[in-house]
């Protein structure tokens, strides 16, 4: 049919085709018959069972696997409103005057600075999951749910370096998400952002809802993003805002499959989505849950018997590579784990765990972001006599 004739069936018929330049639609006789009589007068006052049949129709044909996500999901979704005491220090103009200086000393105030972020509800006790950088140094931590009650968090615990924090409100049967699997995902798959963007879930107590897509997985940033580790990161298209951090991403099965993070965005639209987002998967999530809960950290004591330096450029001159190639071993423990992988004093680790080297700080940042688990490897690349060798270090709880 033509252009004029897609009002009269636009509603009902499911889809629209543009072909060539032309707007042409698709619909089945069935479909047709109840547009006709949606819109004839003498047909719709026959009786007003046509017209609610008409109305259930039109419902369930809006309904699908996304709208029935959001409905489980958002009662467990929360905002997140935080108070931080930061530490300010006033600069004095006679600061760097040899005489005035004394005089006029800086002055250091303290100051009461306002947040707000996302979280959702993972037990119906009221545990409570959201980023660490959402609650970081927080004096007051206030939850609101989605029936518009008000609760003073409990941090319970938090991690800086996976960005994951655990609080805890006081509860009874209380809505929850689910927790589902990050390593199943499936590239192009719904996916569905809830947050507190802005501050907008104070207008109504309810959450944000994003839908997009999975652009990526396995998305690990080197060096350090203010110091945490971001490994195995979902990428999505879903769009993501300040305020949106701690939220849950969740599948169209309704299971949270990661917490969003942070977004990358343009220069001219700083804290804005450009389509680019990220979330920590759960499956991480997941491993460091039972420390947070018992004793409110993640404890990484580990040890591997070894020192390292950087390398100087007279060393390096003698080695014949640059300063800047690893950090060579300067120390080595009796019966530690880098004596029994058969590591040497004046090893130079290339890489560790595929990551290049290029300073003492790359080793403890990836040390320190090192997943969790009882039997942790570390894969190493040596330069030893001109020849690089792979060497596997297995760390040890100190």
């Amino acid at each position: 049919m033509k252009i004029k004739n897609i009002v009269k069936y636009s509603v009902l018929s499911g889809c629209i085709f543009i072909v060539g330049g032309s707007l042409f639609c698709k619909s089945s006789p069935k479909t047709e018959s109840l547009a006709n009589t949606a819109i004839l007068p003498e047909k719709a006052a026959e009786s007003s069972g046509d017209r609610s049949a008409i109305s259930d129709h039109i419902t369930v044909s809006r309904q699908n696997t996304i709208t029935q996500a959001v409905s489980a999901v958002s009662p467990a979704v929360v905002g997140i409103n935080v108070v931080r005491i930061q530490r300010y220090r006033s600069r004095s103009p006679f600061e760097d005057d040899p005489f005035w200086g004394w005089y006029f000393q800086p002055r250091e105030y303290m100051q009461k600075v306002q947040g707000l972020g996302s979280g959702f509800i993972i037990s119906p006790d009221g545990y409570i999951l959201t980023n660490e950088h959402v609650i970081h140094q927080a004096s007051e931590i206030l939850v609101t749910t989605t029936d518009g009650k008000q609760y003073n968090a409990k941090k319970v615990g938090e991690d800086y370096t996976y960005d994951v924090a655990l609080l805890k409100i006081d509860g009874n049967d209380l809505p929850y998400i689910l927790l589902g699997s990050s390593d199943d995902i499936i590239i192009g798959e719904w996916v569905i952002a809830f947050g507190n963007p802005f501050g907008l879930f104070d207008v109504n107590s309810k959450p944000t809802v994003t839908v997009g897509v999975v652009s990526a997985t396995g998305m690990s940033f080197q060096g350090d993003i203010e110091g945490r580790s971001y490994k195995d990161m979902i990428q999505t298209d879903a769009a993501i805002n300040g305020g949106n951090s701690g939220g849950p991403l969740v599948n169209s099965l309704g299971e949270c499959i990661g917490i969003n993070a942070f977004i990358i965005s343009g220069s001219e639209s700083k804290g804005t989505s450009i389509g680019i987002g990220f979330a920590i998967p759960v499956n991480r999530v997941k491993k460091i849950l039972p420390e947070l809960k018992t004793i409110g950290r993640v404890d990484r004591s580990f040890q591997t018997g070894l020192e390292v330096e950087n390398i100087s450029w007279l060393v390096a001159s003698m080695l014949g590579i640059s300063p800047n190639d690893g950090v060579i071993i300067s120390k080595i423990i009796k019966n530690s784990p880098a004596s029994e992988a058969g590591l040497k004093v004046g090893d130079v680790i290339v890489t560790m765990n595929g990551e290049r080297l290029r300073s003492t700080a790359d080793v403890q940042r990836i040390i320190r972001g090192i997943d969790v688990t009882e039997d942790q490897k570390l894969e190493l690349s040596i330069f030893r006599n001109s020849k690089l060798y792979t060497v596997t270090l297995t760390l040890e709880r100190s």
